[in-house]
């Protein structure tokens, strides 16, 4: 386990991260802006009978994005927004499929940060791919004190 892991700004995240427990995804910092996102498809993500919803998708790469990009900030007092955020949905995600999502950063600018994220099912198939723009900005602004 990375010691980012154990930040007090990465701490505070996961306990303020509502959404994330609504979705029942849970995350690893792997290295900076290296993160890896788990979620295992239940019924509760599902727009059909046997398909996840896409927002489901789009939501876990964001997430993985977002911290990611924390991760690169969070030992400056730095929090991330997402600005601009582009999903390509390649294949089918379905009940019971056990999902992991990595992180990659692009780019890392004094403000901006470009990240890129893959998800990938237990069988090693490629679900969605995303490329997002983020914003790094005080922690106080985000109501982290």
């Amino acid at each position: 386990m990375h010691s980012l892991n154990q930040n007090p700004l990465i701490k505070a995240y996961i306990a303020n991260n509502n959404f994330g427990n609504l979705l029942g995804a849970s995350f690893l910092i792997k290295d900076y802006g290296v993160i890896e996102y788990h979620l295992n498809v239940s019924e509760k993500h599902l727009a059909t009978p046997n398909a996840m919803h896409g927002g489901c998708i789009a939501a876990l790469l964001d997430a993985t994005i977002g911290v990611g990009a924390l991760s690169l900030v969070c030992e400056k007092g730095m929090v991330v927004s997402t600005l601009e955020f582009k999903v390509s949905f390649l294949n089918a995600c379905n009940l019971d499929d056990k999902l992991k999502c990595l992180s990659n950063p692009i780019k890392i600018g004094n403000r901006l940060i470009f990240m890129e994220a893959e998800i990938f099912n237990h069988s090693n198939v490629l679900i969605a791919k995303a490329s997002a723009t983020l914003n790094a900005f005080p922690k106080e602004k985000a109501g982290y004190m």
